[in-house]
């Protein structure tokens, strides 16, 4: 195996999925799985950590096969729209309720991209926002306020 055969970005990638996965089995392994219809306290964890485990293994072997092509560099307007979009939800999402905030955030994160188009995007955010409300409040019924001010 010569250095022009192996992709180090994926293999890399794939060997740390394969940790985290290593440990996430480790670390669930004294609760109690269950099944499907009755799930205990371990069994989400370990589903999540073979999930891991088979695209770890996938990156992995794609690695090896594949030549490596090159890293492309960091650009920083993606990088701090979409950490902007997340503080934006997770500092609003109380005061001013589940549907703006998360409206709010899908717009911020658009900027991570110049090919939104700003019309799809307030579609999108509407849409995506109302199925948000619809989701959470109504058919799971978390107590989530759906409008500024309705935490009374």
């Amino acid at each position: 195996m010569n250095a022009r055969r192996t992709d180090w970005q994926d293999l890399l990638f794939g060997l740390f999925l394969i940790a985290v996965a290593a440990i996430a089995l480790a670390a669930t392994r004294t609760l109690s799985g269950g099944n499907a219809a009755d799930m205990g306290p371990g069994y989400m964890p370990r589903a999540i950590a073979v999930m891991l485990l088979g695209f770890g293994l996938w990156f992995s072997i794609r690695g090896l096969r594949r030549p490596f092509v090159g890293i492309a560099p960091v650009r920083l307007q993606p990088l701090l729209a979409i950490t902007a979009s997340v503080a934006v939800f997770a500092l609003s999402a109380t005061r001013f309720g589940l549907a703006l905030s998360s409206f709010a955030a899908i717009l911020i994160a658009s900027l991570a991209t110049r090919e939104a188009r700003p019309i799809e995007t307030l579609l999108f955010a509407l849409g995506l926002s109302a199925a948000a409300v619809l989701l959470f409040v109504k058919a799971l019924a978390l107590p989530v306020p759906i409008w500024p001010g309705a935490w009374f």
